[in-house]
């Protein structure tokens, strides 16, 4: 049996996604939801929203628009995880204890923060950070902690958000090593000829900051209105131009084949004029999106279905994020005082007061603490593996392994949704010891 690679990816909701959302994460992250050997997590980023958008209207609708958008492209709610950010409070959380491992040299290199002192530079304002606030300086921490949260693998995104990524591994190698193995490091899934961020109306990135962009679901009428006041420049028909400096052929050879490039590629060099190249480039857009448009605008008139959909992505997301982040917790030593063996008697002015006498007793009744919580840790692994062998005996035993692996799966999986909080933490273990052996025995 496979073990299935995580992918994870989620879009900001500040307003309508557009084309260079489209291609850089809705279209790769649809198509790995498809696939058997993919889970598959995706979420309406609102809290990112937060950095920028202050109008509750616009973001209450932007997140019911990029929902409807998701499941119109044929997002499967069975297959994929799909939550709405502001549902899962262990990502904030672990928000923070990213924040207290990250440099601050390393947000001061963020793009979007680098832009935006570039922007005072440029205004000649004597304040550098004048209008930055903290959202947007340590934006790349929130979506460390969105990716770290359920330890995705591939993170479908723009060329633009590559160096976001950089920065996760970044945070999560030092998490790791300060507090031990708890995060993967995830890796960029940018899709194949995506060679740069794809272009607006004016020739700048498309983005909903600079007001540039083409709605990826606009009414027919408006998208052929938004084409035609595309930047070009001023050559006649039959003059030869060049593609690769043409906002229109950057957009039309990201949707068209390599074949339908080609002979666009050839019409630029017979001199086709800029009226007939924006109207074809507005038929082959039209006729592309017409089918999901189509769909978005019926789930787009039922609010109760799109919000049933996301509770259902909650709930399955914090049956990953819960048990985690108490993993987390304890690991950074956010725990019961119960079970806290390890540093009583910790602190530098008792140290201080202490006899060799007394330092000795506190050293045994130390080290005797250590040696009865190590026993109860063997005992319980000792536990996990007999159950493991059992379920493990029980596959072989099966007619079909790869049926009755995946029946025992799900059935723990059920089991730790219903579980109390001591039953899951043990339930989540025998999980995760069944995945990794069944994992090497078929490796």
């Amino acid at each position: 049996m496979q073990v299935k690679q995580r992918v994870l990816t989620g879009i900001t909701t500040s307003g309508t996604p557009h084309l260079g959302n489209y291609l850089g994460a809705l279209k790769p992250a649809v198509a790995a939801s498809q696939k058997v050997d993919t889970d598959s997590f995706y979420f309406l980023a609102d809290y990112h929203a937060l950095i920028k958008c202050q109008d509750p209207q616009t973001l209450h609708r932007s997140g019911r628009e990029i929902a409807a958008i998701w499941l119109a492209l044929g997002l499967d709610t069975d297959k994929a995880t799909f939550y709405r950010q502001s549902d899962i409070p262990e990502i904030p959380q672990l928000a923070w204890f990213l924040t207290c491992m990250t440099a601050k040299g390393m947000m001061n290199r963020s793009h979007a923060y680098k832009a935006s002192v570039d922007e005072n530079q440029r205004q000649s304002n004597v304040d550098l950070d004048q209008g930055i606030n903290m959202g947007l300086f340590s934006y790349p921490i929130l979506m460390a902690a969105d990716i770290l949260m359920f330890n995705a693998n591939h993170i479908p995104v723009g060329k633009d958000q590559i160096q976001h990524i950089e920065m996760c591994r970044d945070i999560a190698m030092r998490f790791n090593h300060t507090y031990g193995e708890h995060f993967v490091l995830p890796e960029a899934m940018v899709e194949e000829g995506d060679s740069k961020v794809l272009s607006g109306l004016d020739g700048r990135k498309m983005s909903k900051s600079y007001g540039n962009i083409i709605p990826l679901f606009a009414p027919a009428d408006e998208l052929k209105k938004l084409i035609f006041q595309i930047t070009t420049n001023s050559l006649q028909p039959g003059e030869a131009k060049d593609p690769e400096t043409c906002t229109l052929f950057e957009i039309y050879s990201a949707f068209a084949s390599p074949q339908e490039t080609l002979a666009i590629r050839n019409a630029y060099a017979n001199g086709i004029g800029w009226g007939e190249m924006k109207g074809q480039l507005f038929e082959y857009l039209n006729e592309y999106l017409t089918p999901a448009r189509k769909r978005y605008d019926s789930i787009i008139k039922d609010p109760g279905f799109i919000e049933s959909e996301l509770q259902k992505g909650a709930a399955k997301a914090r049956a990953h994020s819960q048990p985690f982040m108490e993993r987390l917790r304890s690991a950074v030593g956010i725990m019961s005082l119960v079970g806290d063996m390890n540093t009583k008697h910790s602190g530098v002015k008792t140290k201080k007061e202490l006899t060799p006498q007394e330092q000795e007793k506190i050293d045994v009744g130390k080290a005797k603490g250590l040696a009865i919580a190590k026993q109860r840790a063997e005992e319980e692994t000792a536990q996990l593996n007999l159950k493991v062998d059992e379920l493990i005996r029980h596959i072989n035993a099966s007619s079909s392994g790869e049926l009755a692996s995946t029946e025992a799966i799900a059935e723990l999986k059920l089991q730790i949704d219903s579980a109390k909080k001591k039953a899951k933490k043990t339930l989540q273990l025998t999980l995760e010891l069944l995945q990794q052996r069944l994992a090497s025995e078929l490796s």
